[in-house]
């Protein structure tokens, strides 16, 4: 076990472990650490517990020290100088002819670096715009091209919820999200009913997913037969949130001259008061009925 304090960096981005060292650090401190960018001003949101060494990626770099007065105000000053130096370097854009998107940009704390986050649709020569910006900034220079979804992160907005995007308010890092959840989740297929702000699929199909799986469980398909206290039947729907199935009753079983003939009326059970009936068991019944009509034809002959 290793002894380990959780340090976020950018709001609801990712939490790095750093070793606490011998300081006293609590839950909200915010505290200097070395990073591979240099030194960062960061926020402690775990305090100080062990973990499992597989947890940690070693090194396990530590805290330099608890932030003072002087390291606030650095921070804070650096927050306000990014304002011109996206103007800056929008000038710099718009004078080289670059097709692209500035979104935002970072000054390290120690200043000595600068990132600029922008957006293109393919890849850009910004060679001679790295150049000017280093002879107007006077220090190194790092431009690097970002996706839609880390853009929506960065610049925030509303999702289709009304709420703030998941993303840019708590949500640290990005899963993988596929079609299929959305079908698992009775939702509508259309693109633009179930993609987010940046183009993607939402990311609410993601952590929402465990649970429709775990209402899914027992529930028939559509189309599927089911044993209902009225009689067989095949089902129309399902309400996962409520656990209920919509079934249109058999009324006359298929034979090789007929199809199967359903009632339009539509009949709504509680998951409990059905009964799953596979391929399989359904030819089993069918088998079954024609034993036993054949053995009451027997009786009626004698």
């Amino acid at each position: 076990m290793i002894k380990v304090v959780g340090i976020r960096f950018k709001k609801a981005g990712k939490i790095y472990y750093f070793d606490p060292d011998s300081f006293e650090i609590t839950k909200g401190d915010h505290v200097i650490v070395e990073t591979s960018r240099g030194m960062e001003y960061g926020e402690v949101t775990i305090a100080p517990k062990e973990v499992p060494d597989k947890e940690v990626v070693s090194p396990l770099k530590k805290v330099i020290r608890i932030a003072d007065e002087k390291d606030t105000f650095q921070h804070e000053e650096n927050m306000r100088r990014k304002a011109k130096a996206i103007s800056l370097c929008q000038e710099k854009v718009d004078k080289h002819h670059l097709v692209m998107k500035l979104i935002d940009v970072e000054y390290t704390f120690d200043n000595s670096k600068i990132i600029f986050y922008f957006t293109a649709e393919g890849r850009v020569d910004f060679r001679e715009l790295v150049k000017d910006l280093a002879g107007v900034f006077k220090m190194r220079i790092e431009l690097r091209q970002i996706g839609v979804r880390d853009e929506a992160k960065m610049v925030g907005g509303i999702g289709t919820c009304g709420k703030g995007l998941c993303c840019h308010t708590w949500l640290p890092e990005f899963e993988p999200v596929s079609i299929k959840m959305a079908k698992i989740q009775n939702l509508s297929l259309n693109p633009t009913k179930i993609s987010g702000i940046c183009g993607r699929l939402m990311c609410c199909l993601k952590f929402e997913n465990e649970v429709y799986n775990e209402l899914r469980r027992g529930l028939p398909e559509q189309g599927e037969h089911v044993r209902t206290p009225e009689g067989i039947g095949v089902v129309f729907d399902t309400n996962l949130l409520e656990s209920k199935v919509r079934v249109r009753l058999v009324l006359d079983e298929k034979t090789q001259d007929k199809p199967e003939k359903l009632s339009d009326e539509l009949h709504i059970y509680n998951k409990e008061e059905i009964v799953r009936i596979s391929a399989k068991d359904k030819d089993i019944l069918e088998d079954i009925d024609k034993d036993l009509l054949k053995e009451i034809k027997n009786l009626l002959d004698e």
